[in-house]
């Protein structure tokens, strides 16, 4: 708060939320309640979940970026009762759907920061955070025992959590998670990783997602290790530097991101800094992983290693904040294996897993010294995966959810009666028992000539580029694959700029012939390499097109969690690919987009429809 970092004993916590556990309570909070949580990562809004399922209840963290139509889908699905809310952004949201939300009766605020002093907040439904703890402090006094006697009926198999899914092809889900779900898994990865009590971990992730729930809630429980919330989002790399934490979680963007901004600073930097740090990076990609896995390493490497790793390895590992990582995991999207490399090769001990929220994360993980950059490593202890006829993988564990909310129809497709859960992920073992992922089962298709169309495979090779953001493929029933493309702004305009190329926006970059080409050779690239694959040598993309916006969840093409929603991306943008697969060279295009209040607006542009050269199959004749 306000750059110092404050910090609560295990003592002082529990007695917060006991306080306001009584608090809830007094105020109706009955077992089996909703308690739903929407804000940034804040210890109240930790400590309001445990409240709510100490007394029987269950709390439903929402992403603090859904608009309030989506709060108002996800607080009436859930029916939620209370709501505790991070901040005046939040509340207003709220305010604006209260009125469609028939269930929900109060609202509580942590920070009354604007809240106050204004006639429009004075609703009596409407109660600061410390307001509801001082009555519970009250009612505790009356009650002593009500707390623990409350926590003390609470089972294993009873609900702990309901997290909704992403929604990338139609309305999120509810799925509820019990105790014993959570518990198990949490410590199954401290098990697996050797994870300690003396662990610092930094939540930023949103608290709606399930990563968050193990990574920053469980397994800080089961552990007994410091969880230390940002002061805001814009501040996080500052805070992941001053904090230093020892366990670490990012999606595949946030790795990508930071060495996009280092790659940029280098490029601003002088002539002898950049030939040393370009210098080093290949001494750390010939011989970093091989010494991060224990594997020989040549006599003169290991030394020029060591010097690298005082030039350059540990103040470049200070500057992302990476300096006292122990364990890092990265999951979602796969990773491009670039940047994997560069990560491991400083000796930062990056790892994917493979997990999803119906399995309470943990489905795969990869052992140390078995780490590969295309595979999500082996099984669990006491998880099962099998792979279906059809190529898709199939899990059984201890973390399997217990059903979706409300939706018996789709907990009975998703599992059977055995356990066995339908991931929903096309994937296969390799020779050494690892999984890989390609793609979505329901996504893989087939070209014209009948062969095998990834198109997450594809995207993620694209998005492997620095300068390329986004990427949607299409090939399903064609004659060839063709692609939408988001550049990067940030890498694409410092690019553009230290070549003196004007651009006045997104939209005007993304049209400029000199990113084009740039984009051209990114795709032919992917092209080459593809060649040499012999099951998708023929998905190579012949034609391609930059969006004149970026890709947005707010406009309904991404989910919250920054997913491709493929089905209505190709509804909204039908008219684009008609044209990708015709002799046209450009098109119109008038779309409308959502800005950061809210507004609405309508973008025109004309799109250059570019060809890419494809490459003929290694060793065809």
């Amino acid at each position: 708060d306000l750059g110092i970092w404050k910090s609560w004993t295990w003592g002082q916590v529990l007695e917060e939320i006991e306080a306001f556990a009584c608090g809830l309570s007094a105020r109706g909070f009955r077992p089996g309640d909703k308690l739903a949580i929407v804000g940034d990562n804040r210890p109240r809004l930790y400590w309001a979940m445990v409240a709510a399922q100490a007394l029987g209840g269950v709390p439903v963290p929402l992403y603090q970026d859904s608009v309030a139509d989506e709060m108002q889908y996800v607080l009436d699905d859930a029916d939620a009762r209370f709501v505790v809310a991070e901040d005046q952004e939040q509340v207003d949201k709220l305010l604006e759907i209260k009125d469609r939300c028939p269930r929900l009766e109060e609202i509580y605020y942590d920070d009354p920061r604007g809240l106050l002093s204004h006639d429009s907040y004075d609703q009596p439904w409407l109660i600061g955070y410390e307001a509801v703890r001082d009555q519970g402090r009250a009612f505790r006094r009356e009650q002593p025992g009500l707390f623990h006697e409350g926590a003390a009926r609470v089972k294993p198999e009873d609900p702990a959590v309901m997290v909704y899914t992403s929604g990338t092809t139609g309305r999120p889900k509810g799925v509820v998670l019990t105790f014993s779900n959570l518990i198990t898994m949490a410590r199954s990865g401290i098990r697996r990783e050797g994870l300690t009590e003396e662990e610092e971990v930094l939540a930023y992730l949103p608290m709606a997602w399930i990563g968050d729930n193990i990574f920053s809630f469980a397994q800080s429980y089961a552990a007994g290790f410091c969880v230390s919330c940002p002061e805001s989002s814009a501040t996080v790399l500052l805070d992941l530097r001053e904090l230093g934490p020892t366990y670490f979680f990012a999606p595949p963007r946030i790795y990508e991101n930071l060495l996009t901004t280092v790659m940029i600073r280098m490029e601003d930097a002088s002539l002898p800094k950049r030939k040393m740090f370009h210098f080093f990076l290949e001494v750390a990609r010939r011989a970093g992983t091989r010494i991060l896995d224990r594997k020989p390493v040549g006599f003169s490497d290991r030394l020029l290693y060591g010097l690298g790793r005082f030039l350059v390895y540990e103040p470049l590992k200070n500057v992302l904040g990476l300096s006292r990582i122990r364990l890092a995991y990265t999951a979602g999207e796969a990773i491009g294996p670039e940047i994997f490399e560069f990560y491991r090769s400083l000796g930062i001990n990056v790892k994917q897993l493979y997990g999803m929220t119906e399995a309470s994360v943990f489905v795969c993980i990869q052992p140390n010294g078995q780490v590969k950059p295309d595979t999500v490593g082996t099984p669990m202890d006491g998880v099962e995966v099998k792979i279906g006829d059809n190529g898709e993988v199939i899990v059984r564990s201890p973390g399997i959810f217990s059903h979706y909310h409300k939706n018996p129809e789709a907990t009975a497709e998703a599992r059977d009666g055995e356990g066995w859960f339908r991931t929903g992920d096309a994937g296969f073992f390799d020779g050494d028992g690892h999984l890989k992922i390609i793609d979505r089962a329901k996504d893989v298709g087939r070209l014209n000539d009948g062969s095998m169309f990834a198109p997450k495979y594809l995207e993620n090779k694209l998005k492997f580029f620095p300068h390329i953001k986004e990427a949607v493929a299409f090939g399903h029933g064609r004659d060839f694959v063709a692609a939408f493309i988001n550049i990067d702004l940030g890498a694409v305009g410092n690019w553009a700029e230290r070549r003196n190329i004007p651009y006045m926006g997104y939209t005007d970059l993304a049209g400029k012939p000199e990113v084009y080409e740039l984009i051209k050779g990114c795709v032919e690239q992917m092209n080459r390499g593809l060649s040499g694959d012999p099951h998708l040598s023929s998905s190579q993309v012949r034609r391609f097109l930059i969006l004149h916006k970026e890709l947005d969840a707010d406009d309904g093409e991404l989910t919250r969690t920054r997913k491709v929603r493929r089905a209505f991306i190709a509804e909204k943008y039908a008219d684009l690919i008609d044209a990708l697969y015709s002799d046209r060279q450009s098109c119109r295009v008038e779309a409308q987009v959502t800005f950061e209040d809210g507004r609405k607006g309508v973008i025109k542009a004309d799109l250059i429809i570019e060809k890419a050269q494809t490459f003929q199959t290694s060793g065809a004749n």
